[in-house]
């Protein structure tokens, strides 16, 4: 399983060609098989690798690379927007996401004149929203779409400073050089909301206190209910929403008890990080990656890389993004 994983990080770090410009998230690729990737492209503030490997007949994740202008005008702010969407149950949530995230991103952005963690937090709220609309009206032919939702990795670089939005059990790693040891260390930059850290359930009994099975270990694995291991994520409305833990619902998915107060949350953890001149480079990866590699580990990957620029590196379930980006302050302000 791991030297599988080594070959799709090695993928993303092919020798880059020139004329590849960023003009969507799937703009430019090259098809090669089951593998799709871009050697390299032009974001706002440096340069882009990324590749795909389908490993399953459906693919239920998303990927989205923006950059330029990040409002609905053109008067700026101006920066570069990426997310990974981890899907689960079926492609729909991710695919929503993908699709509406960075519009209403944008949107707020125009209403507030600036990027801030309030701005993100609102276009998160407002792609759930929009996600239990599309429910609402499909689930008495589509059941189904009430039990599908999504991680949600998202990052704002922006003015010189780097936006981490997170929904369940993706992460952010920064790649920090130390300049008495040439050495380059990880830093985890976000918070994780998975049933198998003790903080997250202990915050699920704290949220939950007349629920003795609010989180159940299960075939050695904890589960919310017993049935996800996230405890936030986009989607997942039959457990947010009692009126779809119901008929036509597979019982399978379904609650045999009640509930009042939401299993899951859609609320991100986001915090704001000031880039550094000794700030080398950003992973974001979904657990995918993480159940093989420590944080450590993929920095010494990315660090010890050929090329001669850093790296932010994505990866996401069977999704491998790389994006080559020097990361000098100044080349931020925008």
């Amino acid at each position: 399983m791991l030297s599988g994983l080594m070959n799709l990080l090695r993928a993303c770090f092919r020798p880059g060609s020139d004329g590849f410009t960023l003009a969507g998230s799937d703009a430019g690729g090259r098809q090669d098989g089951l593998l799709w990737y871009k050697d390299s492209g032009q974001h706002l503030s440096g340069e882009f690798s990324m590749a795909v490997i389908q490993a399953n007949n459906l693919l239920e994740d998303q990927s989205q690379i923006e950059s330029g202008c990040l409002s609905s005008n053109e008067s700026g702010p101006y920066g570069t927007f990426v997310g990974i969407y981890d899907g689960h149950g079926g492609p729909e949530t991710s695919r929503f996401i993908n699709d509406h995230l960075f519009h209403h991103l944008k949107r707020f952005t125009s209403e507030q004149q600036s990027m801030s963690v309030d701005v993100i937090r609102k276009a998160l709220q407002a792609t759930e929203e929009g996600f239990i609309s599309v429910v609402a009206r499909q689930f008495s032919l589509s059941p189904q779409i009430a039990a599908v939702g999504s991680c949600c990795l998202v990052g704002v670089i922006c003015n010189g400073t780097l936006y981490i939005a997170n929904l369940g059990d993706s992460r952010a790693v920064l790649g920090r050089a130390v300049k008495a040891t040439g050495e380059v260390l990880a830093m985890q930059l976000s918070a994780e909301h998975n049933a198998s850290i003790e903080s997250v359930r202990q915050e699920l009994h704290a949220s939950h206190p007349d629920d003795p099975n609010i989180v159940v270990l299960k075939h050695n694995v904890w589960r919310v209910k017993g049935l996800i291991q996230v405890s936030r994520s986009i989607g997942d409305v039959y457990l947010k929403k009692a009126e779809f833990n119901r008929e036509p619902l597979y019982a399978k998915f379904r609650l045999r008890e009640p509930y009042k107060m939401p299993i899951l949350s859609s609320e991100p953890s986001i915090s704001v990080h000031h880039l550094q001149p000794h700030d080398q480079f950003i992973i974001f990866a979904s657990d995918g990656l993480w159940e093989h590699l420590s944080n450590q580990e993929a920095v010494d990957i990315v660090q010890n890389s050929p090329r001669s620029v850093r790296y932010i590196f994505f990866y996401c379930a069977r999704l491998c993004y790389v994006i080559n980006r020097k990361i000098k302050v100044d080349t931020c302000m925008d």
